[in-house]
């Protein structure tokens, strides 16, 4: 197994390549093992390179609301009545701690991109 770690972007498109030729390989032979460290090499030399930051509160809300086709009314359970639901998809509202659980647990949204802070850019 002739494997090293992926410390440019030649590299990493090599490996790219060279997991791609190795996927139809089963799980319990040489070929497998290869493709799962480099599948690990890879998935590291991305999440250093190429993180991805966790969507605004209220985009993640809406886009659950698009996704799963829930009006204000499906909302209100969780966030209270239709006028707290403007409020908040309308960022004149944060999301309170109940809030944040009940989405969390009602629409499967992670808790770590409700909890995210608000930004400038996002107000």
């Amino acid at each position: 197994m002739d494997i090293k770690q992926i410390k440019t972007d030649n590299d990493y498109r090599a490996a790219l390549k060279e997991a791609e030729a190795l996927m139809t390989a089963g799980s319990d032979t040489l070929e497998g093992e290869k493709l799962d460290v480099l599948v690990t090499l890879i998935e590291a030399y991305e999440h250093k390179h190429f993180p991805l930051d966790l969507p605004d509160p209220i985009e993640a809300i809406k886009f659950e609301m698009e996704q799963k086709g829930l009006t204000v009314k499906n909302l209100e359970p969780m966030i209270g009545k239709s006028n707290r639901v403007y409020e908040v998809l309308n960022r004149k509202r944060s999301l309170t701690l109940k809030m944040i659980w009940k989405l969390h647990q009602e629409l499967g949204i992670p808790a770590e991109s409700l909890i995210k802070p608000r930004t400038q850019t996002n107000i």
